[in-house]
């Protein structure tokens, strides 16, 4: 394994090794989306693993929450996934033009739907595919959106409803990685539910979404 200059890996050699096991996703929501900052999102492209250290996520809570696709309840086509197993992805497209990709959490508590929305990562692995996916050679450009980190690793519907543990899409943890320090504010992008203070990322990290950080 080859690290950076700040110690960071920029090649993984057997990433099953290290894989977060689905149980850790059967937590509620918001506690998934805190734990998941600091955890590693990689996903195989043309034989290569492409990803890197998770530093902002959004927590959607279920049919209480009106900006989550699993408000009201209901069970559709698109938001299936959302109701579990916990630790599946669910990647859907916005805007007729970019993907999303969440990791399925589940709130034991009253066992609604949710989902937590992967909304930036810093950049470790495979960094050269990445910039050729995303046809820029700006390195805090590559990952700093969720529509720009599923370019960059190639994801997209074909990559829904996968097991997070298993296969060409997995979230990892290393060992001696020390914790980060999390901040919240309101979340961004969508236009109910924008004042809950669900969006988490990493404080002082320069490769979280270009948006008012605090």
């Amino acid at each position: 394994m080859a690290r950076t200059r700040n110690n960071k890996m920029t090649t993984i050699k057997n990433p099953e090794k290290y894989v977060l096991p689905l149980n850790f996703y059967r937590r509620d929501t918001i506690s998934a989306a805190r734990a998941l900052l600091g955890k590693i999102l990689i996903k195989k492209v043309n034989g290569k693993w492409a990803g890197g250290y998770i530093v902002e996520t959004e927590a959607y809570l279920g049919s209480d929450d009106p900006a989550c696709h699993a408000a009201g309840g209901k069970i559709t086509d698109r938001n299936r996934v959302m109701f579990g197993p916990p630790g599946l992805s669910y990647v859907y497209f916005i805007y007729g033009m970019y993907y999303c990709v969440n990791v399925v959490a589940f709130n034991e508590e009253n066992e609604r739907a949710g989902a937590v929305l992967i909304r930036a990562l810093e950049p470790v692995f495979d960094i050269v595919g990445m910039k050729k996916r995303r046809k820029t050679e700006a390195l805090e450009e590559l990952t700093n959106g969720p529509g720009k980190l599923c370019q960059a690793l190639n994801i997209t519907r074909e990559d829904n409803a996968r097991k997070l543990d298993e296969g060409n899409l997995l979230i990892i943890d290393l060992p001696g990685e020390r914790r980060p320090v999390i901040e919240s504010a309101c979340r961004i992008g969508i236009r109910r539910g924008c004042e809950l203070p669900l969006r988490f990322f990493c404080k002082d990290n320069p490769f979280i979404s270009k948006h008012k950080k605090g």
